[in-house]
């Protein structure tokens, strides 16, 4: 384990060469082997060291690394003799879509065309070694150019190229596809989703499932999509997701191994603050898992900071939570506080779902390391119709600071109007209120919208996640809660102070004009106060010593982008 932290490295070969740190994981080699699965997929969030383990399996494995075995000198795997023959005698396809990220399914297309040619290249010996014919010359020379690349020869290059690795060395092939569904999401973010998902379902199925020349495959990446979309004609494939017990210590690093570096670099002292800020992430049976990236850089700078959450684009999970309905936002509040949430889990992704299926986002969530499982149902514990329930929680103090942030970032574009508002609102300030809320929702009102218009949902999707804001915003001073039962019916924000002797009690009922009932906005302010008394809303707070003059009540009445408070 011994030597000096390196960031970022995730060639295997490089790693041990140059005597960088390294947390010892070559066991899974053994682990993988020996369960004998002809093609696996393994899901763990991003920056758990899935790219270093598939260079170390290429490293191992690969002809091209015949007598290297010195890589592996001192580590695990290299104290079984029965291993040390089998190393550098398999060819091995090893190919990442870590970065096919692009905007369209063209461009996607053309960046997977170049990924193979990158292969066929690689492997130029083949094409006029006596194991070809004639009409593979032509396929393979095809393969050399994506201009010339058609589709079909697109899905069937890695079928095609394991055909020629066997009949040159008289041996199946290995394959290694890291970061596989990275393009699906970008396919997803950009509305090209069906297009790739046909593409993809084509190559899988002639690489993974009618390859005779395939020895084991392994995939990785963040989620595992829909068996529907991508895995329709793969019956032979081993999905191993963070709930599985598979694998579980062989991504990530253990407390045990944590620990022993931290001790190793003189920051032993450290450990239970460490814990607080990284650890969290459960896989299968092991409850401590780190994540790699963030101690790699505490190690490093001997700072806490949010490295993990900071890594890559939240972009995804920032939009389907800010364009989520009011269940979603309700439970990422109680996720906000420190609390666990109970809710029906399938650990398949299907993308299609994400814009209108709570499952679906709480799916993406887990896969994606923000959420973690402290427990589960399991399937066989369930009627066949029903999803097994999941209870979540955010995962570290990290994870909570990330999200913090991205809550911020939803007032940005408006935030001297927003912390104005804020400052108003504790003051009283009705007449600042107005002027600030109007300027808030006249620069961010879109950014909540889903783009599909959904009659009256515009206005909610806002004032939820405006809620939030203030729950981010205020949260030290006040505990906040939102659309809870109080009284004779349910208040939309109830802000209780932490301190009732500084701070005043503040409820805010939200209410859309009807133009049916209300011809003003004023009336539709009139007739949220009036609910505020009609409900005894603030009952809660009487209950609690508050007294009724300490205790402020505001209707927020919308009407598009106009909002008046009363």
């Amino acid at each position: 384990m011994a030597g000096r932290v390196a960031i970022g490295i995730q060639d295997f070969g490089d790693l041990i060469q140059k005597k960088y740190l390294y947390i010892d994981k070559t066991l899974f080699i053994k682990e993988w082997w020996e369960c004998g699965d002809s093609v696996t997929l393994i899901t763990r969030p991003r920056r758990f060291g899935k790219t270093l383990n598939m260079s170390m399996l290429e490293r191992f494995f690969s002809v091209r690394y015949a007598g290297q075995g010195e890589l592996f000198e001192g580590l695990s795997i290299w104290e079984d003799k029965a291993y040390q023959e089998i190393q550098g005698t398999y060819p091995v396809i090893s190919l990442s879509f870590a970065n096919v990220k692009e905007t369209n399914y063209e461009n996607t297309k053309e960046r997977i065309c170049q990924l193979l040619t990158n292969l066929y290249t690689e492997n130029f010996f083949l094409r006029d070694s006596e194991v070809l014919q004639e009409a593979d010359r032509a396929f393979f020379d095809r393969m050399l150019s994506p201009l010339n690349m058609r589709e079909t020869d697109a899905t069937l290059a890695l079928y095609q190229l394991s055909g020629y690795l066997y009949r040159y060395y008289g041996k199946k092939v290995i394959i290694l596809l890291d970061e596989y569904d990275t393009p699906m999401q970008e396919a997803y973010m950009n509305g090209y989703w069906k297009e790739l998902a046909a593409f993809n379902r084509n190559m899988f199925n002639s690489t993974f499932k009618t390859n005779p020349w395939l020895e084991r495959a392994i995939m990785t990446g963040i989620t595992r999509v829909s068996k529907e979309s991508v895995f329709s004609d793969l019956n032979n494939l081993e999905v191993v997701t963070t709930t599985s017990d598979k694998y579980a210590a062989s991504f990530g690093f253990t407390e045990q191994e944590v620990f022993t570096a931290l001790e190793e670099c003189g920051m032993g002292d450290k450990k239970e603050k460490v814990k607080e800020w990284y650890d969290g992430f459960i896989f299968g049976q092991y409850r401590d898992i780190y994540n790699p990236w963030s101690i790699l850089n505490f190690l490093d700078k001997k700072k806490f900071a949010a490295y993990w959450a900071n890594t890559s684009s939240n972009s995804l999970i920032g939009k389907l939570i800010r364009e989520g309905n009011r269940g979603i936002k309700e439970k990422f509040e109680t996720l906000l506080q420190g609390k666990s949430i109970k809710t029906p889990v399938d650990e398949q992704i299907v993308y299609n779902q994400l814009d209108g299926n709570e499952q679906a986002v709480w799916s993406l969530l887990l896969a994606s390391g923000y959420l973690k499982a402290i427990s589960y149902e399991s399937c066989d514990e369930v009627p066949d119709d029903t999803l097994p329930e999941y209870e979540l929680a955010l995962t570290n103090r990290e994870v909570m600071r990330m999200f913090r942030s991205m809550v911020r970032d939803w007032f940005s574009a408006a935030e001297t109007d927003y912390n104005d508002f804020v400052k108003a609102l504790l003051m009283g300030d009705r007449k600042a209120m107005n002027v600030y809320m109007n300027r808030v929702a006249l620069c961010t009102f879109s950014y909540f919208d889903t783009g599909k218009r959904p009659s009256g949902e515009e206005p909610e999707r806002f004032y939820h996640g405006f809620v939030l804001g203030l729950m981010v915003e205020l949260q030290s001073r006040y505990m906040i809660t939102s659309n809870r039962e109080s009284g004779f019916g349910r208040y939309d924000v109830m802000l209780e102070p932490r301190n009732p002797k500084e701070d005043d009690a503040i409820i805010l009922e939200f209410k859309v004009q009807d133009p049916d009932d209300e011809e003003t906005l004023e009336d539709t302010v009139r007739a949220a106060l009036a609910q505020i008394e009609e409900k005894q809303y603030a009952v809660q707070l009487a209950e609690r010593g508050i007294p009724a003059d300490h205790i402020r009540s505001y209707g927020f009445a919308f009407q598009g982008k106009n909002v008046l408070i009363g």
